[in-house]
């Protein structure tokens, strides 16, 4: 497309600026705007992409993908049963019985705080591997009795225990006696502390052995719900109809896409909002390739006008000039490309070097819910993102490269 006669003087234009280094300046910029564009869009498209996929891993590993629920107010009887039929449920894969309830969790050091008291089967909790898998103390072997308890490292920390220590649960539904309504309460022994990287899960949940929880809750012999975990999560609505068809039995069926609904679509909003700010950046940078090009159009006048005497054509002076937008644009976008996938790929160190060297905490984990800064590379919105900056300096190189093309030679040679 671009002859070597064409490539050459492209290249001395843009590179040999002795005459006018404002233009040289501008174009600098432009180059700049552009790298830096692309660089921070591919780095906040991954991190909002990674946030997104590490909350939903993280929810929906602990929790499942859908609870299923007694249709009346109370306990699921029988729970043994409607899992069993909710495991023969094509794309169901997990039907495990929970015990939950809420509660205030104390200890002798004087911690004080809320949590959720999930009582589950032990053989369940340790085929779960986002639990088994981040024990971060002690041991889930030793979970088992009726007064064995796992809680997350930031619980912990909070009430100042450790494996072996005891807590006490506090539950708001106290026991009716001649003087009122008298708060239940029990101490266990700590045998495990987890880390699941959600601070959600780390600071506020319990897990107890399933015959301990309906003992202390006194549920019976009957589960708050049945947690049900499926092959493809985005095909959740599907399954959560096969369930009801299955069982024989009203029941009501709470799944993630209900639960969280508000939460991801607010991501989403974000993610949107911020690739639509960012996009401001490399459009600047277009606008900034204009008037770099129309300056540069204005300084070589004399130069195109000897160039048209000496038997260029209106195409050759459009192509070189073309050919200097294109290449602020190209290699801005290349160097934005390399420095923003390997900024992704390092986030977390770069973050933990940011963070030794100003002492200030970049990602808090109460807020962010997070313990990692994540970032996953989406290469498919990467290529978008490359081809938009490409397309945006491309196009900013038409209208100046017109105007060359159109340069009379005899009018700028009279004028000089």
């Amino acid at each position: 497309m671009f002859n070597a006669f064409e490539r050459k003087v492209a290249a001395r234009y843009l590179l040999s600026r002795k005459s006018d280094r404002f233009t040289s300046v501008i174009a600098t910029f432009s180059f700049l705007g552009i790298m830096l564009g692309v660089a921070t869009l591919i780095i906040v498209m991954s991190v909002m992409g990674g946030f997104r996929q590490e909350l939903l891993g993280r929810i929906l590993g602990l929790n499942g993908h859908m609870g299923v629920y007694a249709a009346e107010r109370g306990n699921l009887t029988e729970f043994d049963a409607v899992a069993a039929a909710i495991r023969r449920v094509p794309g169901v894969t997990i039907a495990t019985p929970v015990v939950e309830g809420q509660l205030l969790v104390t200890s002798d050091a004087g911690g004080a705080t809320g949590g959720l008291a999930r009582g589950i089967r032990p053989d369940d909790l340790r085929a779960r591997r986002i639990i088994a898998d981040n024990i971060r103390a002690g041991s889930l072997a030793q979970f088992e009795g009726d007064d064995a308890v796992a809680i997350g490292t930031r619980l912990a920390l909070r009430l100042g225990v450790n494996v072996g220590d005891r807590v006490t649960l506090v539950s708001p539904q106290g026991r009716t006696t001649v003087i009122g309504t008298v708060p239940r309460l029990r101490a266990y022994r700590v045998v495990a502390l987890f880390e699941v990287g959600m601070n959600e899960y780390d600071s506020g949940y319990v897990f107890m052995p399933m015959q301990a929880a309906q003992l202390y809750f006194q549920t019976g012999d009957a589960a708050t719900q049945v947690e049900v975990f499926v092959e493809d999560p985005t095909r959740v609505r599907a399954v959560n109809q096969a369930i009801r068809a299955a069982l024989d039995r009203p029941v009501r069926i709470l799944d993630w896409q209900d639960a969280n609904s508000s939460f991801f679509a607010a991501v989403q909003v974000e993610r949107n909002v911020m690739f639509l700010i960012l996009t401001l950046i490399i459009i600047v940078a277009a606008f900034n390739i204009i008037s770099s090009l129309i300056m540069l159009v204005k300084d070589k006048g004399r130069d195109i006008a000897v160039l048209r005497t000496m038997g260029a054509t209106q195409g050759a002076i459009l192509r070189i000039f073309l050919l200097c937008g294109a290449l602020i644009g190209v290699v801005g976008t290349t160097l934005g490309f390399i420095l923003g996938v390997v900024f992704c790929l390092n986030i977390e160190s770069i973050r933990q070097f940011i963070q030794t060297l100003s002492g200030a905490e970049l990602f808090s984990a109460e807020i962010y819910f997070l313990t990692q800064l994540p970032a996953v590379l989406n290469w498919r919105e990467v290529a978008q993102v490359v081809a938009l900056a490409l397309s945006l300096s491309l196009l900013a190189t038409i209208y100046p490269s017109w105007r060359a093309a159109r340069t009379d030679p005899v009018e700028m040679l009279r004028n000089e």
